[in-house]
Parts: C-alpha cells; structure tokens; sequence
C-alpha cells in the first residue's frame, strides 16, 4: 500500500472547535499529517482529537485565544514543541456579527477585527519562518497557507460591512504573501465559502440569522454560486 500523501507532516488549523475548521482537520489527519488543533473550546478539541486519533491519525491539541497576541504566538510553538515541524497553517478562525453601523455596538466591529484580523495576522507571522524551513525538508518540497474567507471578501451587502473590510483585507493579504513567499516554495492560498451551516451564525439575532439563508435561496434562483480557490500553483 502506497504512503499516504501528507505522511511526515504537520498541519496547523485554527477554529478547530466547530463547522469548516473542524471539518478541515479531519481532511489532512486522513493524508497522514499530524493535526494540531487550535480554538478556545477545550472539550470540543478533545473530542476532535479523540475521533481522528480513533481513525488512527495524530492529532494534539491546543487550547489558545488567538486574538491575543502571546496565546497566537504561543499556539504556533507548542505545536512545534510536541509535533517537532510546521508545513501546513489553516487560518480558519473567524466570526460574523452583521449589522448596521447606526445599529451596531463597536464592541462588536472590535471583535471582527481581532478574530478575523489580527488573529490571523499574529498567527501566520509566527508561522512563516518554519513553514519555509519545511518547504526545504519535506519530501513534498512545499508547504501550505491556507486562509479561509468568504464570498463576502468579494460582494458587498447593507449590514455587512465591517465583516466584508475583514474578508477583502484577508483577500489582499492572501494575495501579497503568496508573491512573497512563492520564491520559498510556501504556497499560500484563500478558499471563499458562501453560506455554510455552521456556527457562525449563532452568534447573530432571529431576524439577522436569518439574512445569509435569504441570499442564498435568492443566490440559488439566479444560478449556482462557487467558492474559489487562487494558489501558487494549480
């Protein structure tokens, strides 16, 4: 039986607790990676880690706020420390909380920012330096960033709008370290969802939760909406 793909290697996912990153880091524990799991949510990561570790893959898990710089810092060396190398990173933590600028607390734009921002921000700048030392000694030659957005890093809608400045900055972020690193082989790639049950949206009002299932069913009338993917390479 031949090696599975990503055997020898290390992922990193952040907002491992629920929905896509929980998903996500199932997907690379499967290829054979090493799965660090990263979120706030202890007993969730536990019992993520307990099925992939039941399915026979590794994972470890790591109990960190990443919208606080040291925690960020530190989630990306203490899976260093028990997995011994980094060549994947999936930014994956996020939150949506939709409303209009008369109607919305700026508490509330405050925490997009840092979840979606700086989160993502502080994490990826601890990471990079290893990643590019794994892209030159992994048997792969490469190694992996991945951001996870939204349609709304493209369309903007009334009540948005501090969600849609975090996920068009990810975009142009995305886009500027991928012609950054793509001289260090590290691959760096955004991967834009449209409407997914998940989570995200418990954190809005009746009336608010139900806006992104209305523009989905409308989106569905006028024709299939795809995510979209832009890497280094195809």
């Amino acid at each position: 039986m031949s090696e599975k793909p990503l055997a020898g290697a290390v992922a990193l996912v952040t907002g491992a607790s629920s929905g896509i990153g929980a998903a996500t880091a199932r997907r690379p524990a499967e290829e054979g990676a090493a799965v660090a799991l990263v979120a706030r949510r202890r007993d969730r990561l536990d019992r993520l880690a307990l099925d992939i570790t039941q399915l026979g893959g590794r994972a470890h898990v790591v109990e960190a706020d990443i919208s606080e710089p040291e925690q960020a810092y530190q989630a990306v060396q203490d899976t260093l420390g028990e997995l011994e190398r980094l060549d994947i990173l999936v930014n994956n933590a996020g939150i949506m909380l939709l409303g209009t600028a008369l109607h919305s607390a700026i508490e509330e734009w405050d925490r997009m920012v840092s979840l979606n921002v700086a989160a993502l921000l502080h994490v990826t700048h601890a990471a990079v330096p290893y990643l590019i030392d794994a892209a030159t000694t992994s048997p792969r030659q490469v190694a992996d960033i991945v951001n996870v957005g939204s349609t709304a890093g493209r369309v903007t809608r009334p009540g948005s709008s501090v969600y849609n400045l975090t996920k068009f900055g990810l975009n142009g972020f995305t886009e500027s370290l991928r012609q950054e690193l793509l001289v260090e082989r590290v691959r760096v790639a955004v991967v834009e969802p449209g409407t997914v049950r998940t989570e995200l949206v418990d954190h809005l009002g009746e009336a608010t939760r139900r806006r992104p299932s209305d523009r989905s069913a409308a989106s569905s009338r006028c024709g299939p909406r795809t995510s979209r993917m832009r890497s280094a390479t195809s």
